[in-house]
């Protein structure tokens, strides 16, 4: 039987090497069914005549994958996403021409957890104006500044979103003392309580937080989810934390809300423009923490992507449901066999 034929875009960066020696670690599941092609490519326009015959594609960051491209695929029954996020691939024209799009949802979560965490202590203790101030030779000014500021154990963390990241980062705050709360309407109470964390509503989770959270993806339901509204209905002592996705926060208000003391800082790992001007007026925030979108960035972290980026093509290319669906409604409409056990945790609903 013929192979399949795995497309991905040739990156600009890419070294002299083999297919072979390029993705070896996509072809540890994919090298006895398929072949991967590079596709040299820089215009969407390009990259369709380029995948326009293949059996799946593969992409994290690049092109992205919207109709057009979608639309001259010819044979294409998967859509492999290194990464949990999937904004660069249109998830409807997908659906509508029923091809899978799977993604990476756990493999680098502790690392993103640890990176919210330190963010989080960042704002907490200071730390850009406590490194001013060492440098400058403000040292005996430094602790009555930090004396002014609550400690840590006992405040307030909302979590905006209780999937697998905040799941770990609740984890960390409760080891910190921190009382945890949480704001998802597409998770079970029993679960968000099970985790010992409080649901709550959103105008709740933005009047009791000390600290908030995001870890939501970015759609049409979250675009700047916090904004002006959001922002007045906050503690003036509040921060937020962003590793998500940077369009989640109106950045034009959130500098508003921090030039006018509505809020008192922010750590980011995420903005609307990556990468930002570097005029940005959050760059001279000293009540600011940013981060170049690094919050998954490990030793682990690429290798296991790839890796399992690999196993989710391969399952589907083998007719098998993959392990992680972005577009689960597509699979009762395709002809791939599911292999997972049904839950059995509760009886019908009636």
């Amino acid at each position: 039987m013929s192979k399949k034929r795995v497309g991905i875009q040739l990156p600009k960066q890419a070294r002299n090497q083999t297919v072979e020696e390029r993705y070896s670690l996509e072809l540890e599941a994919l090298a006895p069914i398929a072949d991967i092609i590079d596709v040299r490519a820089d215009t969407p326009e390009e990259f369709a005549n380029g995948v326009r015959d293949v059996d799946a594609i593969i992409t994290s960051w690049g092109l992205t994958i919207d109709k057009q491209v979608i639309d001259a695929l010819e044979n294409c029954v998967v859509i492999g996403v290194g990464s949990v996020g999937v904004d660069m691939v249109d998830i409807a024209a997908a659906t509508e021409v029923g091809i899978v799009v799977t993604n990476v949802p756990d493999v680098f979560i502790e690392e993103v957890a640890d990176h919210a965490m330190g963010l989080l202590l960042d704002m907490a203790r200071r730390t850009p104006t406590m490194v001013r101030m060492a440098r400058d030779g403000d040292w005996y000014q430094a602790r009555p500044l930090l004396s002014k500021i609550p400690r840590l154990y006992g405040q307030t963390l909302g979590l905006f979103a209780f999937g697998n990241v905040a799941h770990c980062m609740a984890r960390r705050a409760k080891a910190f003392g921190l009382n945890v709360i949480a704001f998802d309407p597409y998770v079970s109470e029993l679960e968000i309580t099970g985790a010992g964390v409080e649901p709550v509503s959103f105008p709740e989770l933005l009047a009791r937080s000390d600290y908030i959270s995001i870890h939501a993806p970015h759609n049409d339901e979250t675009h700047h989810a916090f904004s002006t509204d959001a922002f007045t209905q906050m503690k003036e002592s509040a921060v937020i934390i962003n590793t998500a996705r940077g369009p989640i926060i109106d950045e034009a208000a959130l500098i508003e809300a921090l030039h006018n003391q509505h809020i008192a800082g922010a750590g980011l790992d995420v903005l609307e423009q990556e990468p930002p001007e570097l005029d940005n007026p959050l760059f001279g925030m000293e009540n600011v923490v940013i981060t170049p979108h690094v919050a998954s960035a490990t030793t682990r972290m690429r290798p296991e992507t790839r890796r399992r980026v690999g196993r989710e093509v391969a399952l589907v290319l083998r007719g098998k449901w993959p392990m992680s669906c972005v577009n689960p409604t597509v699979l009762p409409k395709v002809t791939l066999e599911r292999w997972q056990p049904y839950p059995m945790n509760r009886g019908p609903n009636r």
